[in-house]
């Protein structure tokens, strides 16, 4: 019995330490991926300041807050505003950002249609250039305050207080 249960406590650490080295290499891989396009970029990464959306909608105890580190992107921003990380954003964003980028299907009708900005708030493009789609809210019986607008530049914002304020989403790679 010692020896079984020695051999399982053996196979169990190989695995870990199997996992261990698979994450280093991925790691390895991102890092060689972001390090080529610095080095193709004129004027490398700029830090960014970071974004605190906070859906007043809400009770304290249920806030939608999101906070992010200030961090250097490779990338260019397309507005001022404040920006996000997807990994700061709520999962069902994701979902959202991973349907955009197979071209669906959405969950909502209206999801894909054009988002006019009336607001003001995005950067000033033509009529057509921006189109919304829901980030679904659980437990909401609608479509909840929660979107993400797409440009056809590839800019891609966040909000979660329907349009009140957003964040331009930078690191998702399409």
């Amino acid at each position: 019995m010692a020896t079984s249960e020695g051999r399982r406590t053996t196979a169990k650490s190989r695995g870990q330490s199997g996992m261990g080295l698979a994450a280093a290499v991925i790691a390895a891989l991102i890092g060689l991926v972001w390090g080529a396009d610095a080095l193709q970029s004129n004027d490398g990464p700029r830090p960014v300041e970071p974004a605190v959306i906070v859906d007043d909608s809400t009770d304290a105890e249920d806030s939608t807050a999101i906070e992010t580190e200030t961090f250097s992107v490779d990338q260019s921003q397309f507005s001022d505003l404040p920006v996000v990380a997807p990994t700061d954003l709520p999962g069902e964003a994701l979902d959202t950002l991973t349907l955009i980028d197979l071209g669906g299907p959405f969950p909502f009708d209206r999801d894909g249609l054009t988002f006019q900005n009336r607001e003001g708030i995005l950067p000033d493009r033509p009529g057509d250039h921006y189109q919304e789609f829901t980030v679904i809210t659980p437990g909401s019986d609608d479509r909840g305050a929660r979107r993400i607008v797409a440009g056809s530049d590839g800019e891609l914002y966040y909000t979660s207080d329907h349009y009140s304020s957003f964040a331009e989403i930078v690191g998702w790679w399409s």
